[in-house]
């Protein structure tokens, strides 16, 4: 029973880790991984309904096999949300640059997709939550969204200084100008001279 179902696991274990692909609805496949192991075991097992140790016994097996097949397809669903995570990330990134909408529209869309992926990464009928890879990536959008507005901010400070600069520029090239003709009698720009 396990020997099958850990050939599914290693299966999905290859797509995810190796491959670095999500799979579509990872916490339904994983809930038919456990529940056909669990049929598996149900139907080879012998029947427990005038002992109460043997019921105890079997409960408890079904309780270790359950716990057998969670633990590694809880750590691929992690490295599942990973990839989710990541994937969000970049669909942020590339809508808070590429388009005029605002970071905040971005980081919706970012965190709906990821949503959705987790959702459906999560499997049902156990204690299995993204609540924390959720947390982590609405702080690392918060955070490139800071950095954002703070590049921005940098670059509006440093193009009105350049303008401020280049104002002052101008006037003291007037005033060298007014110098000039005062200096040199001239009240126009045009030097006109006679020689012979």
């Amino acid at each position: 029973v396990i020997e099958k179902a850990s050939k599914k696991i290693e299966d999905a274990r290859r797509k995810i880790v190796d491959e670095n692909s999500i799979i579509p609805d990872f916490g339904a496949q994983a809930e038919q991984i456990i529940s056909t192991a669990i049929e598996e075991f149900s139907r080879s097992a012998p029947s427990t309904s005038d002992d109460t140790v043997a019921s105890t016994a079997y409960a408890l097996k079904l309780s270790e096999l359950e716990t057998t097949l969670d633990a590694p397809l809880q750590v691929l669903y992690l490295r599942q949300l990973a990839l989710l995570r990541e994937q969000a990330l970049s669909s942020y990134r590339s809508a808070s640059k590429a388009s005029e909408s605002s970071d905040y529209e971005a980081m919706l869309a970012a965190d709906a997709q990821f949503l959705r992926g987790a959702e459906s990464s999560t499997r049902k009928s156990s204690a299995w939550t993204y609540d924390s890879e959720r947390s982590h990536l609405q702080n690392v959008m918060n955070e490139f969204a800071q950095t954002t507005k703070k590049l921005t901010e940098t670059r509006i400070q440093s193009s009105q200084q350049q303008s401020t600069a280049m104002q002052f520029l101008q006037h003291q090239q007037q005033m060298i100008q007014q110098l000039q003709m005062q200096l040199y009698g001239q009240s126009s720009p045009w030097n006109v001279g006679v020689a012979y």
